[in-house]
């Protein structure tokens, strides 16, 4: 049999770490030996534990180290982390290290460096003294890349010091939870998160336009609690159809009923805007009077439309290339410290793939696998409410402005 020493210190048992440990190593059929358990006495100490982990040879073992490793196991005897260069633009060393979205740091040199612009599903390039988190169509010849987890300390997330009835990093989602409830305490996250300078983003489909969520999201990009709006063609497209002539999707937006040769409204649109010189002309010309699009122009609110095949169009504003796109939302998601993600699966999911893992994370649809996906591929730390979009908006709004007339 091989073996290694491990370590583990944090909030191990009611952060669930140290059972997850042992769950790995049984069900990879290893074995361990606890040699040293320290529980922390209060509920702001940390515990720390040390143990013997055993596998039939270095592969197995190698294979047990790697899934611990991502829940935050140390080998004991501190190296630097293994480096080797990249053969060619866009080619990895073999064996290279893949990053999860928790903090990440490397021994380098003999110092800890912590991996800049984490998230998941990429890997590790030290430049110039510096660890970065970078894609693969990111790598240059001659980067230095990290290879396997010597050297390598990851940091998990943890339960909350203080319980509150909403904790963001439980990964829950439920349809019989109380939707009121949960958005109250989302308002109050929200309104505090504002009140020490944090920063957030929405991510929104175009269902948003479809529902009386428009107006609601409007007004909260307008009085400053949306600093990002990321979305594609669609949402901006229906928004600005809405303003110029009072259809969504050719259904008349007041009447709930389909408007005659409304069908052609958003083609109608889009070349208007095209014929304006995009979004930011047409409000500077009066052509959009109102909406989501309208309140981020006159707000300086940014704002990154991606692109799909099925976009008819499109806007000017939309970024075609999905690659410059997603690399354009990564930047921008840069700082932020909340992502709320309204009725859109694949933009959801996108973004999740781009954030750290301690980004508190809201997930608002109508179908609860949409939420589901979105922890299924690493964002563990969102929350899922699921209810109409067009409900939870409005609600949303209304419990901030009851917690500004509070406060005032």
């Amino acid at each position: 049999m091989k073996a290694k020493e491990l370590e583990f210190e944090g909030h191990l048992i009611d952060s669930m770490i140290f059972p997850k440990a042992l769950d790995v190593i049984l069900d990879l059929e290893g074995e361990f030996e606890i040699l040293e358990f320290r529980i922390g006495k209060k509920k702001h100490d940390h515990s720390y534990a040390r143990m013997i982990v055993f596998g039939k040879d270095d592969k197995h073992l190698d294979e047990i180290l790697k899934e611990l490793h991502k829940i935050g196991a140390r080998i004991v005897e501190v190296e630097d982390v293994e480096l080797a260069r990249a053969p060619a633009n866009k080619v990895l060393p073999e064996g290279f290290y893949v990053t999860t979205n928790h903090p990440t740091f490397v021994r380098y040199n003999g110092e800890w460096l912590e991996v800049e612009d984490i998230s998941m599903d990429r890997v590790i390039a030290i430049r110039d003294g510096k660890a970065y988190c970078v894609a693969i169509d990111e790598v240059v010849e001659g980067d230095l890349i990290v290879v396997g987890e010597r050297g390598v300390r990851v940091v998990l997330p943890e339960r909350p010091r203080k319980s509150t009835y909403f904790e963001f990093m439980g990964g829950k989602v439920s349809s019989e939870r109380p939707t009121e409830r949960i958005i109250e305490a989302i308002a109050g996250e929200i309104y505090q998160l504002k009140l020490n300078g944090g920063r957030i983003a929405v991510v929104a489909g175009p269902a948003v336009d479809h529902t009386s969520a428009r107006n609601a999201l409007a007004a909260l990009i307008r009085e400053g609690y949306v600093n990002l709006l990321l979305s594609g063609n669609a949402l901006a497209v229906h928004d600005i159809e809405i303003s110029i002539f009072g259809t969504s999707l050719g259904m008349d937006i007041c009447k709930g009923r389909p408007v005659a040769g409304g069908n052609r409204h958003h083609l109608y649109t889009i070349s208007k805007i095209i014929a304006a010189g995009g979004i930011r002309k047409a409000v500077e010309k009066g052509i959009i009077k109102d909406g989501i699009m309208y309140e981020c122009i006159k707000n300086n609110v940014p704002f990154i439309l991606a692109g799909s095949i099925r976009d008819d169009g499109p806007l000017p504003e939309v970024i075609t290339d999905v690659m410059v796109a997603k690399k354009e939302m990564k930047k921008a998601l840069r700082g932020v410290d909340m992502v709320i993600m309204l009725a859109t699966m694949l933009h959801s999911i996108a973004v999740g793939n781009l954030l750290p893992s301690n980004v508190k994370t809201i997930c608002v649809d109508m179908n609860p696998s949409t939420v589901t996906k979105l922890m299924d591929r690493g964002t563990h730390q969102a929350i899922g409410v699921v209810t109409d979009v067009g409900l939870f908006l409005p609600l949303l709004y209304e419990k901030l402005k009851n917690l500004e007339r509070r406060e005032s």
